[in-house]
């Protein structure tokens, strides 16, 4: 019976021993695991902190970006209105200067010479019911025409010495047929000049006469602005119309309007 007892005891002891390390072991997993977690959880609270960080710098950084931007705008803004306050005042302040007489002397081509009247007399202002043709509009136009005529005469003149001067037997074939081409050119030029200096004869005759201003064709008036324009026109400008269209339109034949 004792030694039953004894087995007894032992194997209690036994079972509440492995029971306790079983225990014990439990409770280490459990300590192990909760461990585990605590670790996992402050990384990734670390993560998100870090990840708001980086966040909030992007954002400033954008910021940054923007408000360097605008304050570039703004400050070229500020150059450029100063600019044209300058500019303005610099206008205001400064009257133009006049250009010489030489230079525009100089700026004038032979085209303008060809093309219409001298410059430095004004247009004519008719005043209210005042005729057409009256004697100060002839006395007017008689003034262009005679200009016209003085400074055509004067290219003439100048032609002529030029030529006169620059003549000259060169070595050089080369500078030979270059001076042959300009001389041709400014004798072209002189040809068209003879050409309207006889317009302009007629036309001063005309105004003796006091045809001067009437269509040759239909003798309607010609009008003020297109004389201003033109003043050795004889046609008006239906009239002028249809000799051009004729003139395009039996252009090979050899009739009148050739």
């Amino acid at each position: 019976m004792p030694a039953k007892k004894s087995a007894s005891k032992k194997r209690k002891k036994t079972t509440a021993s492995r029971k306790k390390a079983a225990s014990k072991r439990a409770s280490a997993r459990k300590v192990s695991r909760k461990k585990v977690a605590k670790k996992a959880a402050k990384k990734a609270s670390r993560k998100k902190v870090a990840k708001k960080a980086a966040k909030k710098a992007s954002r400033k950084k954008v910021a940054k970006k923007a408000s360097k931007k605008a304050s570039k705008k703004k400050v070229a803004k500020k150059a450029s209105k100063k600019k044209v306050a300058r500019k303005v005042s610099k206008k205001k302040a400064a009257p133009r200067k006049k250009a010489p007489a030489r230079r525009k002397a100089r700026a004038r081509s032979r085209a303008d010479v060809l093309s219409g009247p001298i410059h430095g007399i004004e247009p004519y202002k008719p005043r209210r019911g005042e005729e057409y043709m009256s004697p100060a509009q002839l006395d007017h136009f008689e003034q262009i025409l005679t200009a016209w005529k003085r400074e055509l005469m004067f290219e003439v003149d100048r032609t002529v010495h030029h030529m006169q001067d620059e003549a000259a037997n060169f070595p050089d074939p080369n500078d030979r047929a270059t001076q042959e081409s300009e001389f041709g050119l400014e004798l072209r030029t002189r040809d068209r000049e003879r050409k309207l200096l006889r317009k302009i004869d007629s036309a001063l005759a005309r105004i003796e006469e006091g045809s001067y201003g009437y269509c040759d064709e239909t003798g309607e008036e010609i009008g003020l602005k297109r004389l201003e324009a033109r003043p050795v026109a004889t046609l008006c400008l239906e009239a002028q119309e249809r000799r051009e269209l004729a003139e395009r339109q039996f252009r090979d034949r050899d009739d009148r309007y050739r």
